[in-house]
Order: C-alpha cells, then sequence, then structure tokens
C-alpha cells in the first residue's frame, strides 16, 4: 500500500497493499479500502466506509458513514457523499449469476452532493455540483448545478456552486455569493463568481 506520510488511518481500518492514499486523508473506524483504490488528498471516509478494488476518488471527497463504493465508479474533486448513500455497479443482479463482465461506469463530477440514503443507480452521470436530495433514487444522468428528488429522481431546480437554491428558470443570481448564471436550451452555466468553474 502508499499512504502517504501526512494521512491519516485509524487502527479499526484496513489499507490493503496497492491502495493509494493522498496526504491530508483521514480514513476512520472500521474502514476497508481495497487494493488497486485510489484516494486524493484532503478526502475524509467516515466509519464503516467501503471503497472497492479500482475506484477512483478525487480531492477533497467527504465521505460519511455507511457508505460502500464499488468498482464502477469515479468520484472527482470535492463531492459530499452523505450517509448510508448507496452506489450500484450493476442492473440485474442475481446471486447465482456472475456479473462481474457488466460492471457499469458510474461519474460523480466536480462538486457533486449526494443526500442520506439516496441510491444512484449505475451507469449514471452526476453533473458538476448538481444536488440530489435525500432518499432520491437516481436512474439518468443528472444535468450540472440541477436539483433532483423523489422516487424515480425529478429535477425540482438548480442549484449554485455554493449549495444555495438558484432561481427556479436557472437564470439570474445567487442571493447568497454572487455569482451569476444563465440557462439555455435547458442548459444551465455559471457566468460569474467566486471559485468559478466552467462547464462544457
Amino acid at each position: 500500500m502508499s499512504v502517504h506520510p501526512e494521512a491519516t488511518v485509524h487502527p479499526s481500518a484496513f489499507v490493503d497493499d496497492g491502495a493509494m492514499i493522498g496526504a491530508g486523508t483521514r480514513i476512520w473506524h472500521f474502514c476497508h479500502v481495497l487494493g488497486s483504490a485510489v484516494i486524493g488528498e484532503h478526502c475524509s471516509l467516515g466509519q464503516n466506509v467501503v471503497v472497492m478494488n479500482g475506484v477512483r476518488i478525487g480531492r477533497n471527497v467527504k465521505v460519511q458513514n455507511n457508505v460502500s463504493i464499488y468498482e464502477g465508479v469515479e468520484i472527482e474533486d470535492d463531492v459530499f457523499c452523505g450517509p448510508s448513500m448507496v452506489f450500484t455497479n450493476v442492473l440485474t443482479p442475481r446471486s447465482h449469476v456472475s456479473r462481474k463482465g457488466e460492471y457499469r461506469r458510474t461519474l460523480v463530477k466536480r462538486g457533486s452532493s449526494i443526500g442520506a440514503n439516496a441510491t444512484i443507480v449505475s451507469g449514471v452521470t452526476l453533473g458538476e455540483y448538481s444536488f440530489v436530495g435525500a432518499g432520491a433514487v437516481v436512474s439518468t444522468d443528472v444535468a450540472p448545478f440541477a436539483l433532483v428528488v423523489g422516487v424515480p429522481a425529478r429535477r425540482v431546480g438548480w442549484m449554485c456552486q455554493c449549495g444555495e437554491r438558484l432561481p427556479d428558470s436557472g437564470t439570474g443570481q445567487c442571493a447568497v455569493c454572487g455569482s451569476i448564471y444563465e440557462s439555455r436550451d435547458g442548459v444551465v452555466r455559471q457566468m460569474s463568481g467566486p471559485n468559478m468553474q466552467t462547464t462544457p
């Protein structure tokens, strides 16, 4: 294993040989990081988190208690995974049928937030700074800055990169940080503001 000397791993956690853990990352009680997982700098893995082989996690990612991150999941920088939220990696699991060749890629893009107990069905992409409400079941791609809730998840609004709700149209100014957004053809883009990130 390659654990940066400035990372912290609780004595009750297991980090398998081959795993890579970045500087400043904290891995708390009863976690298990498997051997080919890569975790970036300044991340936090809460109690009872499992990170499977092949998973890639960016920097400054917060994973709350009781989350399992399965093979096929890629998490970019500044993502928040709420307590007990769920990732899957196959669409039609059967105990008696091997599906290891059918793992689907799930991409959680920069700045996204996933609420407590939400479920992310395999094969979807969560766009930059999207926001998944607690308990939602996401089975289709989520647009950048979109706020989705419900079962199945549906878009009910737009969110600023700072985490505040935007005007329902997606066009206008965030009342908290002052960032300005524009909506065109159903796509919301940040036009100005602190820590502005461009969306393709």
